[in-house]
């Protein structure tokens, strides 16, 4: 799986949370790669997590079964790496859908939707939690929990709130 935008969306953030509850929730393998341009905020950004109930030969996927793509550059790069069959997730705000006939593709108004808690780079949590509700890979409370451990604490309500309206989002999918 792949997340893709750029830098200040949280991109590195929501993989590594996706990671860590694969393994410390859902007794899975994971590993979690990412590369961002030098700047600060703006630049692009991209973060893999490979996740198996087996062992996994390598941190290096030429191919994804899941892109997020949170920016219109990020989905232009990386989405000819989404396998036919695979699932591409995208923010209408900031990404157009594109024209493949071979994938599914769900659309999230993640930074709408942050924006209307009061914390638009909350965008990020969004999106996981309707990649949570609509793959299974975990629970939604364990979701929650590994979101606590890892956000800071002025902005750990913004960013449940945010958890937790992408999974009633995609429970109305």
């Amino acid at each position: 799986m792949r997340f893709c935008g750029f830098g200040g969306q949280g991109i590195v953030l929501s993989a590594v949370i996706l990671g860590t509850t694969a393994v410390t929730k859902a007794g899975l393998n994971a590993v979690q790669m990412q590369s961002y341009g030098s700047e600060a905020r703006g630049g692009e950004c991209q973060a893999e997590v490979i996740v198996s109930d087996g062992q996994i030969e390598s941190p290096l996927a030429d191919v994804m079964d899941m892109l997020v793509a949170m920016s219109q550059p990020a989905l232009d790069k990386f989405l000819g790496t989404l396998k036919q069959g695979g699932t591409l997730i995208i923010d209408p705000e900031f990404v157009q859908k594109p024209e493949r006939d071979d994938i599914t593709i769900w659309e999230v108004p993640a930074t709408r939707m942050a924006t209307d808690i009061g914390v638009k780079l909350a965008a990020n949590m969004v999106m996981l939690g309707y990649l949570q509700e609509k793959t299974g890979l975990f629970g939604k409370d364990d979701l929650l929990e590994i979101i606590t451990a890892n956000v800071p604490a002025k902005f750990l309500d913004a960013n449940l709130k945010a958890a937790e309206s992408g999974v009633g989002l995609a429970a109305e999918n």
